[in-house]
């Protein structure tokens, strides 16, 4: 069996990439990261059930969790539990760049690499998509160019990294998700920044997402506040 290591934060983008692979026919090893987020416990959470639920529908699935919170501390960021609010508006909007985490991706996929390799998994894959390229940098098709030679001068070419997801924005990955095998279960997931149970619906992050839903004309199965 093809096996791969993939980062899954709990949102809806990151789930779809695992609904993918699987289907595809893939042993997914997830990596989950705790760095200090605001919705950093609704994340985490979210990641588990919907490893669960595939795990419970038969598939090869796992869940590794890295707690890098001491690392982050020093970090200037509104995503983190010490940074400024969280701002609303939307997601393409200037002010949605006070949510660069510095470096978080390169950090991230460092470390997926670092298990890949001592698993003797070949590739590692991120849920990076289009939406994201104006705001994130560590988003962009560049920076995955980039990340791929290193990862792979890292590993001696052992380890490479895919991204499936990165020329689609949140509306066609909704698209791929509906269209898989069972269906993503987009209602355990968690997309929004801020630190309260329910998604508020107002952050550039729920904007992108409720508008994603809007334009394949179905309704979001998540609460809001």
């Amino acid at each position: 069996m093809k096996k791969i290591v993939i980062g899954l934060s709990g949102g809806m983008d990151s789930a779809t990439l695992l609904g993918l692979l699987l289907e595809q026919g893939y042993s997914v090893t997830c990596c989950s990261f705790q760095y200090g987020s605001k919705h950093m416990e609704y994340e985490s959470e979210a990641a588990e059930r919907i490893v669960q639920f595939y795990q419970e529908q038969g598939f090869d699935v796992s869940l590794h969790t890295f707690d890098l919170s001491a690392s982050f501390k020093g970090f200037d960021s509104a995503l983190l539990k010490h940074g400024a609010e969280i701002p609303e508006g939307h997601y393409e909007s200037e002010n949605m760049k006070a949510t660069v985490v510095p470096g978080r991706n390169l950090i991230f996929a460092s470390l997926m690499a670092g298990l890949a390799e001592s698993i003797g998994v070949e590739s590692i894959a991120l849920g990076v998509h289009s939406g994201n390229h104006h705001i994130y940098p560590d988003c962009r098709p560049e920076f995955v160019s980039a990340l791929h030679q290193v990862v792979q001068a890292s590993s001696d070419g052992k380890v490479g990294i895919t991204t499936p997801l990165l020329h689609l924005d949140k509306t066609g990955i909704l698209e791929i998700g509906y269209k898989l095998q069972p269906n993503v279960p987009y209602h355990l997931t968690r997309t929004c920044y801020k630190d309260q149970p329910l998604s508020c619906g107002k952050c550039g992050s729920c904007s992108e997402r409720l508008e994603a839903f809007a334009n394949i004309n179905k309704k979001d199965p998540i609460e809001y506040d």
